[in-house]
């Protein structure tokens, strides 16, 4: 059974772009590979395993787009009255106001403000409607939101 990733449309642009570039990549590596063939004996070429192991990392990450990219939901974010996937969110503690884009694991990037609907935020914040107050446990304690509005 496919695994199918729930990202959104600039998710799997930003993806798609990464990609190229990776594929761009392969020909700079290969050269690495053969320039450091030619140093001679390759059971105690440094040079060699270090772009051999470049060229591993970069074709792993590239099968992973692939792989994402081919079977990828798109999130539509649609205007409704609960948080849901796609979700752009205001919340409140305090005199502190934070927003967050809620999408899939594969797009999270909390410090870009986009956190997964898998993440304990996510977890608390999914179904919650305006004016709701959401606590959430972090290691500094539990934290209590209020949600503003939800675009």
């Amino acid at each position: 059974m496919k695994k199918h990733y729930q990202i959104t449309l600039e998710g799997k642009k930003e993806l798609e772009a990464e990609l190229i570039e990776l594929k761009a990549r392969r020909g700079e590596v290969a050269d690495k590979i053969a320039e450091a063939r030619d140093f001679g004996d390759l059971s105690e070429n440094a040079e060699y395993d270090a772009a051999r192991e470049e060229q591993g990392l970069l074709e792993t990450r590239i099968a992973e787009i692939e792989d994402i990219v081919n079977n990828a939901e798109i999130i539509k974010a649609t205007k409704r009255s609960t948080i849901g996937l796609g979700s752009k969110v205001d919340l409140k503690t305090g005199k502190k106001t934070v927003s967050y884009t809620i999408v899939g694991p594969v797009e999270a990037d909390p410090l870009e403000g986009r956190i997964s609907n898998e993440s304990p935020i996510g977890q608390a914040l999914f179904g919650k409607k305006v004016d709701d107050t959401v606590t959430i446990s972090t290691p500094k304690g539990d934290v209590s939101y209020t949600v503003t509005q939800i675009r």
